[in-house]
């Protein structure tokens, strides 16, 4: 040790001194906590097909239609009720990997936006996060 003149203890104390790195990682945690909802706060990813031509479709049994009323429809099926989406939905994905299905979206074009979103926002709360938005071209 330093102050031991006479040579009885020559072992070598090393200690590492963690606390400042704990603290850091601790700043740095709390800081992206709280940053993290205000960036994803304000938007609802969609995830599209890659298709050069549009003419792509994927097969899924999750095919969504909205008129140009606002009448939604669930493959043939007309869903008269918004709240009873969630069963169905449900339903359907009994037994699948809702996060790797396709949710195909077919909305007139005079079909209000907020449907639109309203729909989409029903999916992503039951498991459906990928979405394909039809086209005619």
């Amino acid at each position: 040790m330093a102050g031991n003149f006479g040579g009885q203890d020559d072992s070598f104390f090393a200690d590492i001194n963690i606390t400042p790195l704990v603290d850091v990682v601790l700043v740095l945690l709390v800081v992206f906590m709280i940053a993290a909802p205000v960036i994803y706060q304000s938007a609802i990813k969609v995830q599209l097909p890659k298709a050069k031509s549009g003419d792509s479709q994927e097969k899924s049994p999750f095919q969504f239609t909205i008129n140009k009323e606002g009448d939604l429809a669930l493959g043939d099926e007309r869903i008269s009720d918004w709240n009873t989406l969630p069963d169905r939905i449900k339903t359907l994905g009994a037994g699948k990997d809702l996060a790797n299905e396709v949710a195909m979206i077919s909305a007139d074009q005079a079909s209000s936006h907020g449907q639109v979103v309203r729909l989409m926002d029903i999916l992503r709360q039951n498991g459906l996060t990928r979405f394909g938005l039809t086209v005619e071209k």
